[in-house]
Parts: C-alpha cells; sequence; structure tokens
C-alpha cells in the first residue's frame, strides 16, 4: 500500500516516486494529470506533501526561489508546523492564494477493530444512493451531489427503527483507492456508531480488492479516534492552496 501511495502521489505532484525518501526537499512544478485524484480541475498554485521524513512542494515556478530559501536545511514534515505555514502563507499571498487546511490521512495497518453494532445496518450501493442527495443529511459521508469523477461506490448505515441515524460512505477517488468518511447524527455520538460503520466498510472495500483510506483535520481527534480504532494508521499528510 506505501508503494501505491507513493506511485499516486507522485503522479500528482510531478516527482518520482522515490523522490518522498530522500533526505532534502523537494521542489517540482504542479501538474493536472488524468490519474491523479480528481478534487480540482486544475493544478493547485502550490501543493506540499510528506510521509513524514522529507516534503514534496509541487508549485507555480514564479515561487520556487522563495521555496528554496524557505526550505533550506528544514526537515520536511516540519514544514508542517504552524510556524512554517505561516510563511509558505506569506509567499501565496503575494498571488492571491491562500492555503486550505492539511490532511492528514491513513492507510490499513493493522485488522480493524470488531464491528460489535447495537444498532441494525443497511448497505446501500452506487445506484441507490441517489436520494441521499436530494436530501442532504449525511454530508461528510456522501458528497454533496453526485460527482462522475471521484463517484460514491458503496455505504453503510446505522438505522433505529426506520430512521437512519448515521452513514459511512466510499468515494473512488481512483481506481484503487477508495475514500471512507462518516457522520453520525449528534444525539447518537459516543456509542461506537462511527467505529461500527468504519470498521464495516473497511473491510468490505477490502474484500472488494480496492485499498480503504482515510482522512482527517489536525484537530478532530474523534474522528482520530474512529480512524485508530479501526485499525488504520497515519501515513501521509498534505496541503494545498486555495483563491484568496
Amino acid at each position: 500500500m506505501q508503494e501505491i501511495i507513493r506511485r499516486q502521489l507522485a503522479i500528482e505532484n510531478n516527482c518520482r516516486p522515490d523522490d518522498f525518501s530522500r533526505a532534502e526537499n523537494i521542489i517540482t512544478a504542479p501538474v493536472c494529470c488524468e490519474e491523479r485524484r480528481k478534487f480540482h480541475d486544475a493544478p493547485f498554485f502550490l501543493k506540499m506533501v510528506t510521509m513524514g521524513g522529507n516534503a514534496v512542494i509541487s508549485a507555480d515556478l514564479r515561487v520556487h526561489d522563495a521555496l528554496r530559501r524557505f526550505s533550506a536545511g528544514k526537515e520536511g514534515h516540519w514544514l508542517f508546523e504552524h510556524n512554517n505555514l505561516m510563511e509558505v502563507e506569506r509567499i501565496v499571498n503575494e498571488y492571491g492564494k491562500r492555503l486550505f487546511q492539511t490532511h492528514h490521512m491513513f492507510l490499513p495497518a493493522e485488522e480493524a477493530a470488531s464491528s460489535c453494532m447495537a444498532f441494525p445496518v443497511r448497505w446501500f450501493e452506487r445506484a441507490e444512493l441517489q436520494p441521499f442527495y436530494e436530501n442532504v443529511c449525511f454530508p461528510n459521508a456522501l458528497g454533496a451531489s453526485f460527482d462522475c469523477l471521484r463517484p460514491d461506490m458503496l455505504a453503510v448505515a446505522a438505522c433505529d427503527g426506520g430512521e437512519i441515524i448515521g452513514m459511512a460512505g466510499a468515494s473512488a477517488d481512483t481506481e484503487v483507492l477508495w475514500q471512507i468518511r462518516i457522520d453520525v447524527n449528534s444525539e447518537y455520538r459516543g456509542q461506537g456508531i462511527g467505529t461500527g460503520l468504519v470498521a464495516l466498510l473497511r473491510k468490505e472495500i477490502e474484500a472488494r480488492g480496492k485499498i480503504p483510506y482515510y482522512g482527517t483535520s489536525l484537530s478532530n481527534l474523534p474522528s482520530w479516534g474512529i480512524a485508530l480504532r479501526c485499525g488504520f494508521r497515519p501515513a501521509w499528510v498534505e496541503t494545498e492552496t486555495i483563491e484568496w
């Protein structure tokens, strides 16, 4: 899985897979390959990735000199600390861009916890998900609308009576990588529903020959807890710019 991720990140950041294992930080020009995870229609002005060692920064050529000065002599994973991100922010602000959030990404590393659910579950295949777009109840588990570039492929829901109280969904971000996302109604949180749904979905994705992966933000500790209990471990961190 690590090698698959290295190849995928290399495609998206215009570098070689072994560039993520180098001692020095790597700066490249941005690309927008067809094989990328299609979160955006055009290349990011700047995208920065680390797998825990150095950093690979794909960025507009106009900021390469500033980024070389900024990153020189620094360990790549420290570039994601707040004080260093502030410096990146200053560099890209001059071109009408700003940094978005950091995405902390997880891959399966251990067996998922047993999914002891106190509620019955229902499974939904891709063709059955349309009603959930029309009635936006689970905006984190599913996209706001059907996305043909990153289609939601599968979902599992916990039910209390006839009501769906939580849902985990999987989008096909690439042919192989399916991202898991989770939503639980606020009054039902803290009962292990999120962990149970993610564990079930992870196992089903793997049974279909795909790689499940999971992303969250630095401060979303409940989401981190779900990931860890379901056998996921941190694999890489990435951040990118958006328009000012």
